[in-house]
């Protein structure tokens, strides 16, 4: 075999493999991307084109990577759950006021969490995805009913289970239980937040 072959043959060998590295890395990033973001990959992959929802998604990964993000001390989960059951108290008589507070308690835990609370809503959004993907579409769902001026009842019910979804994901630890009195924050509380008729 001549030596113009043999190196042909290597340099075809070195270009497959380097071509099989980077298809291998291709998929082994979007494997992360689409565990680490869960339904929002899917989200942002269905708005933009796959590439650039891939840059999209790691970089919001290094911004979030700059963050100071603690977790909430014991004292202070009680102390917000505490405050989100008399938001839920306060649906019964105003159901409006009620969801408008729900978003305000959830932007002050985020503060606390060391989320940046400055910028839209799409802002906190891209923040919280990368830690708290799983609620993101709640966030999105709640800050859509609480932004419409005639929101129904139902509406605003289901706004204020939205919040309690992201808000229990931001308590973080056991943060769905509301402290020693054992009264749940969460989905098992007896009943949802309703309206009086």
């Amino acid at each position: 075999m001549s030596t113009g072959a043999i190196i042909g043959i290597v340099v075809a060998a070195v270009v497959i493999i380097a071509l099989v590295a980077v298809v291998a890395r291709m998929q082994s990033r979007r494997k992360h991307l689409r565990e680490r973001f869960g339904p929002e990959y899917d989200r942002t992959v269905a708005e933009h084109p796959r590439k650039d929802a891939e840059r999209e998604l790691l970089e919001r990964e290094k911004e979030h990577a700059k963050l100071d993000i603690r977790p909430l001390e014991p004292q202070a989960r009680d102390r917000y759950a505490a405050q989100w059951r008399g938001v839920q108290e306060q649906f019964v008589d105003r159901p409006a006021p009620a969801v408008q507070e729900a978003d305000r308690l959830v932007t002050v835990v985020m503060a606390e969490r060391g989320y940046p609370t400055d910028g839209s809503h799409e802002d906190r959004v891209r923040r919280l995805s990368v830690e708290h993907a799983s609620t993101m579409e709640h966030y999105r769902a709640a800050h859509r009913v609480r932004g419409k001026e005639n929101a129904s009842t139902e509406e605003l019910r289901e706004a204020m289970v939205h919040y309690r979804d992201l808000f229990t994901d931001l308590l973080g630890g056991d943060g769905h239980r509301g402290g020693n009195d054992g009264h749940a924050v969460d989905g098992d509380a007896p009943h949802r937040p309703t309206a009086k008729r």
